[in-house]
């Protein structure tokens, strides 16, 4: 199963705890993590289904590119890590 970890900053917003999950996209993953967690789905998506602006999603290291049907591929020994992207300078 992958991993799911959230920052700490996003869990200063919101009380979510990091994860197990199966599923071979992101929207898969984070569909389980949801099922559980659901006031967390409300703030890292929007109404359409797709990343809110301030949030960013990583799969093992990298930036996914489907940032509105969340269809990177996820491996079972995938890492997936939620957070708030922050910018300013």
């Amino acid at each position: 199963m992958a991993k799911v970890f959230f920052t700490a900053n996003l869990r200063r917003h919101v009380d979510c705890t990091s994860m197990e999950a199966e599923g071979f996209t992101v929207a898969d993953v984070l569909r389980q993590v949801f099922a559980v967690q659901d006031r967390l789905g409300h703030y890292v998506l929007d109404d359409q289904g797709g990343l809110r602006k301030h949030m960013t999603i990583l799969v093992d290291g990298q930036r996914i590119g489907d940032l509105d049907k969340l269809t990177d591929p996820v491996a079972p020994a995938s890492e997936v890590w939620v957070m708030q992207a922050l910018s300013g300078g």
